[in-house]
């Protein structure tokens, strides 16, 4: 029965004995509680039970002093490792700055670059190294890219006006690299991140990117799984720089011989892998080769 409030007086049933006081706040844990005896119309504990409900408080108190004490261990852990992390990357942006880049011929084949890159390229330098260490054997310009990227443009259009592509003596791979499953991959990449779906920051961007390039290399045209390559180049590098790297990248033997569907070739890389793949796990290695699990099956993101 709730006392009124102002009423100055007591509830028959509640004697002002053992009352519990009035608090002007909730307890936060469970170390806050307070061990309290019956209520004084009920029995009174027996003594060896009140020890053991004392015991018992007590030990729950102590188990999430306990908790509560290795969690803000584990915090300050994780403080420390990222404070040593920031330190890092701060350190080898400086040196990657600084010693790095303006003597990029000379240095990127030590044993210090490689070092630095396996720890991790700090974000501000990223593009930059990834041009570098890709290279632009194709000679490529910004110029070219626009107008690669123009005629991709002509071909939308005329796309948009006569529900297919205008056939203007492009190769097989290019027609069947239909403008329709490269909107369907940008709609498919990366889709947590929504910036590369349709109406994201990145959209517009991925689709002339891939778009040019079906105009740069017809005899490729557009393969699926491209548009996680170039949306990975896209958020480190500018527009033009971005597509530069693309296409050299795409331009290298073993990529080339996997978008191209190069059999003879394709073989020929699993079975290189294969042999490292035998040296340096040769458990797993002997476990896929009694499993018939082959190199075909689980290098390619089908």
């Amino acid at each position: 029965m709730e006392i009124q409030a102002g009423s100055g007086g007591t509830s028959p049933t509640q004697p002002q004995h053992g009352r519990r006081k009035n608090l002007d706040f909730e307890p936060l844990s469970t170390t806050a509680l307070i061990l309290e005896d019956r209520p004084s119309n009920l029995p009174a504990k027996p003594v060896e039970e009140a020890q053991r409900h004392r015991q018992e408080y007590d030990e729950m108190v102590a188990e999430a002093k306990k908790r509560e004490l290795k969690e803000a261990q584990r915090k300050r852990k994780e403080m420390k490792e990222r404070f040593k992390q920031e330190d890092s990357i701060a350190n080898a942006m400086v040196v990657w700055n600084h010693d790095i880049l303006p003597n990029w011929d000379n240095m990127r084949n030590t044993r210090r670059v490689r070092e630095l890159w396996w720890q991790g390229l700090p974000p501000n330098v990223r593009g930059k190294v990834w041009s570098l260490a890709i290279g632009n054997e194709l000679n490529i310009t910004p110029e070219l890219y626009d107008i690669f990227l123009s005629r991709a443009k002509e071909r939308w259009r005329s796309f948009s006006e006569t529900g297919s592509e205008a056939d203007d003596g492009a190769s097989l791979a290019d027609r069947e690299s239909s403008l329709d499953l490269i909107k369907l991959d940008i709609s498919r990449t990366f889709p947590p991140l929504f910036i590369f779906q349709k109406g994201g920051p990145y959209h517009d961007l991925l689709h002339s990117v891939l778009g040019a390039y079906t105009c740069y290399r017809p005899d490729v045209g557009y393969v699926q799984g491209m548009s996680f390559i170039a949306a990975v180049l896209i958020l480190n590098l500018d527009e033009a720089d971005a597509f530069i790297a693309f296409a050299n990248l795409l331009n290298k033997p073993c990529q080339l011989a996997f978008f191209r569907v190069d059999h003879d070739l394709m073989l020929k890389y699993f079975a290189a892998f294969e042999v490292f793949f035998e040296e340096n796990l040769p458990r797993l290695f002997n476990h896929f080769q009694n499993s018939n699990l082959t190199p075909d099956l689980y290098l390619i993101d089908w």
